[in-house]
Order: structure tokens, then C-alpha cells, then sequence
């Protein structure tokens, strides 16, 4: 995971590693925190999301599976991003997924994307996005494992 963001409240940094730790040795989670642009009056905020979109760019490889967390982006089920991620798993390519700042993901980033993907209709904070997506990636792990945590 990728995420603009370094100094977000507690409660996104405990959320995340609740979840994050729940994962087992068969699925790794990594977090990158990208350091946000400069953003303040009289700066244009098209500036600090392309530096931001540099920094993501420049921690991904090549052969990555790049995922661009995005309101616009396709809606799927807990079931359907379970048999996603089984197929990006079988795939046998690290999956990246972006999450932006409070402007967005930069133009770049997005062209770079190989998939985009919502979490919701609603526009979220980066903070809160980061927690639902390690919680949804948590639970499509506990379905294909036949766990009990995932309930329809």
C-alpha cells in the first residue's frame, strides 16, 4: 500500500496495524507512507499532488500491479474483491494499491494504474480510506481461507 500521508491521527495508525497484523506469513502487507507536497496560500495544489504523484511512482517496480484507490473507480462486493485479489495472488505480481492525498491521486499516477477501484461512493480522507481498505483486504483473505470473520 501506498499512501500519501505521514502524520495521521492515532487511531489510523492503531486501526491499520490491528488489521495489517491479522495477515499471516501466506499474504504480506506493506505500508509506504509518501510524504504530502507542499500545499498553503498561494500555492497551487496541482504542484503538491504531482510531487506526491512522483513520490508513489518512484517506489513503484515495474512489473507492480498498480491499483488507484478512486471514488470513480469500479465498485466491487467483499466477494467480488475476493475473487479479484485470488486472481491478482494466482497472478504471481506484487499488487500496489494508491491511495492520495486530500486532493487526489496525481494524472501520472493514474495513467499508471493497471486498475482502478472505489471503496465508496463517498469521498473518504486518506486516513480513513487506508483503514477500510487493509479492514476489506483482511476480510477477502478471511473468506478465501474459510475464515468465520467474513459474514455475508
Amino acid at each position: 500500500m501506498l499512501a500519501a500521508g505521514t502524520r495521521l491521527p492515532r487511531w489510523v495508525d492503531e486501526a491499520y496495524a490491528e488489521y495489517a497484523g491479522r495477515f499471516g506469513n501466506d499474504c504480506r502487507l506493506d505500508l509506504t507512507e509518501i510524504e504530502l507536497g507542499r500545499r498553503g496560500k498561494g500555492l497551487p495544489t496541482e504542484g503538491a499532488t504531482r510531487e506526491e504523484g512522483r513520490r508513489m511512482l518512484a517506489s513503484i517496480d515495474p512489473g507492480d500491479f498498480v491499483v488507484a484507490l478512486e471514488v470513480s473507480g469500479r465498485r466491487l462486493t467483499t466477494e467480488l474483491l475476493a475473487q479479484w485479489f485470488d486472481r491478482r495472488r494466482a497472478d504471481g505480481r506484487d499488487v500496489v494499491f494508491l491511495i492520495g492525498g486530500p486532493d487526489g491521486l496525481a494524472a501520472d499516477c493514474l495513467a499508471r494504474a493497471n486498475e482502478r477501484l472505489s471503496l465508496s461512493d463517498l469521498t473518504l480522507p486518506h486516513g480513513l480510506a487506508r483503514v477500510l481498505l487493509v479492514e476489506q483486504l483482511y476480510r477477502v483473505l478471511s473468506l478465501s481461507r474459510g475464515h468465520p470473520y467474513h459474514r455475508a
